[in-house]
C-alpha cells in the first residue's frame, strides 16, 4: 500500500490545532490504513488537551415509556404497532417501581425513550392516553419525569421530534434532552432507503429541532448513526452540521458516534455492519473536526471487543450504562460490567468516572432549570464522595 502523504500532512496540521476543512475531513474519513495509527494518535492528543485522561459514563435506568411509533425505520426492532408481540406502554406503577429499583442500585439518570408521536396514527394509543389522563404522549412523559425526580433521578428524554412548546414543557423536568441527527442527507429518505417510511427522520426537521433546543438553552445530546447506507462523505457532512449548530448555540453537550447493528426480521437484517477500523476512523475525524472541548461518545455495548480502540480514537465518554435495565433499542447488546470497563480504561491510561446526565460545564443557570439545581448538586456530591472512596480503596 502506498503511504498516504496527503492525509498525513492534514493530520499533522489538525494535531497542531489547525482544524479541518470539509475537503480535509473528506480525505481523512477515507484515509489509507497505513496512516490510521497517526490519525488515532492525533485525535487522542486533541482529546487529551481538552478532556485529559478521564473518561466518563452515566449510571442510568432505561425507561421505554412506549415502543409504539409512527415511523418505520428499516433497521429498528424497538418500534411496535398496537397488538404486536411486545407492544408496550409503561404504566405509572411500572415507572414508579423501575425508578425506585434504579435508585437502590445507585442510578442517577432516568432515560425516557419512546417512539415518535404514536397517538398521531394509533387510535388505541389515544385511548390509553385518555385513560391515563393525558391528551398526548409528551404530556405523559412529563409525568414520568416527575415520578423519576421524586425518586431522586435526573431525567433525560429522547422522544423523537418535538415542537418548541413540547420542549418548553419538558425543560423544567429534564436535565437534558436528546435527538440523534443520524444523518443530514435527505437521500436516506428515498425509496428503498432506511428512512423511506420514517417522516420524522427528515434531516431538515431534525436540524430545526436541535437549533430550537439551542435557542431554548437546553443541554442537548445528538449524534450520527454509522452504517445505514450513508457515504463516508455524508457522515462528515452530518458532523459539520452538528459543529455549526454548536457554534451557533453552544448547547451540544455530547455527540454520539453510534454504529449500526443488524437485527433479524428487519429489512436491513443482512446489511453489513461498520468495521472496527471504520468506526475508529470516523470517531477520530469527529474529534479533529469538533475539537478538544466537545464530549464525544461511543456506546460500549455496541463494540464490546473494541473498547481500547475507541479510547485511542478520541472518545471521552461511554454514555449511559444500566445495572437494572436492558438497552431496549439494541436488546442483543448487553451493557459492559462497569468494573471491567474501568479496568480496561486503566490499562489504557484512563480513569473511569461517573457523571450526571447533565455535564458539569452545563450546570449553570442559563442551561439548568432552577428547580433541578438542588438535586443536581446533591447527586454530584454523591458522585464526588463515591470517587473519593474508590480512590482511597486503591
Amino acid at each position: 500500500m502506498v503511504f498516504d502523504r496527503d492525509s498525513a500532512h492534514i493530520i499533522a496540521g489538525a494535531a497542531r490545532g489547525a482544524g479541518l476543512t470539509l475537503p480535509d475531513a473528506y480525505a481523512l474519513v477515507r484515509c489509507n490504513d497505513d496512516v490510521l495509527p497517526m490519525l488515532l494518535a492525533a485525535a487522542g492528543a486533541v482529546r487529551d488537551r481538552g478532556k485529559g485522561r478521564t473518561v466518563t459514563y452515566s449510571r442510568k435506568v432505561f425507561l421505554p415509556i412506549t415502543n409504539l411509533c409512527r415511523d418505520r425505520c428499516s433497521y429498528c426492532t424497538f418500534r411496535k404497532d398496537p397488538g404486536d408481540p411486545g407492544a408496550w406502554t409503561m404504566t405509572r406503577a411500572e415507572i414508579t417501581e423501575w425508578v425506585a429499583r434504579a435508585r437502590r442500585q445507585g442510578c442517577k439518570e432516568a432515560l425516557m425513550c419512546l417512539g415518535d408521536r404514536p397517538e398521531a396514527v394509533f387510535p388505541s394509543h389515544r385511548e390509553t392516553l385518555r385513560a391515563l389522563g393525558h391528551d398526548s404522549t409528551i404530556a405523559y412523559v412529563r409525568e414520568a419525569c416527575e415520578i423519576a425526580l421524586a425518586a431522586g433521578l435526573l431525567p433525560h428524554t429522547n422522544a423523537g421530534l418535538l415542537t418548541s412548546e413540547e420542549m418548553r414543557l419538558l425543560r423544567p423536568v429534564n436535565a437534558s434532552l436528546g435527538l440523534m441527527l443520524e444523518n443530514v442527507s435527505p437521500r436516506l429518505r428515498a425509496r428503498g432507503m432506511p428512512h423511506q417510511h420514517a417522516p420524522d427522520k427528515e434531516p431538515a426537521r431534525r436540524l430545526a429541532m436541535i437549533a430550537e433546543a439551542g435557542r431554548l438553552h437546553i443541554p442537548f445530546t445528538t449524534g450520527i448513526l454509522l452504517g445505514i447506507g450513508e457515504t463516508q462523505e455524508e457522515r462528515v457532512d452530518s458532523l459539520f452540521a452538528i459543529a455549526d449548530l454548536h457554534a451557533a448555540y453552544g448547547h451540544i453537550q455530547e455527540v454520539i458516534l453510534q454504529n449500526f447493528r443488524s437485527k433479524p426480521a428487519t429489512p436491513m437484517a443482512t446489511a453489513p455492519e461498520p468495521g472496527a477500523a471504520d468506526l475508529a476512523r470516523t470517531i477520530a475525524v469527529a474529534r479533529l473536526l469538533l475539537g478538544p472541548d466537545v464530549n464525544i461518545q461511543a456506546p460500549p455495548n455496541l463494540s464490546p471487543s473494541n473498547h481500547r480502540l475507541l479510547l485511542r480514537a478520541g472518545i471521552n465518554d461511554w454514555g449511559g450504562i444500566s445495572p437494572v435495565s436492558s438497552d431496549y433499542v439494541n436488546p442483543e447488546a448487553a451493557w459492559p460490567v462497569i468494573s471491567t470497563l474501568a479496568r480496561t480504561c486503566a490499562e489504557e491510561g484512563f480513569v473511569l468516572r461517573e457523571r450526571l446526565t447533565i455535564y458539569p460545564e452545563y450546570v449553570h443557570p442559563q442551561y439548568l432549570d432552577p428547580d433541578l439545581a438542588t438535586l443536581v448538586d446533591r447527586l454530584a456530591e454523591v458522585i464526588r464522595t463515591e470517587d473519593v472512596h474508590a480512590d482511597g480503596a486503591h
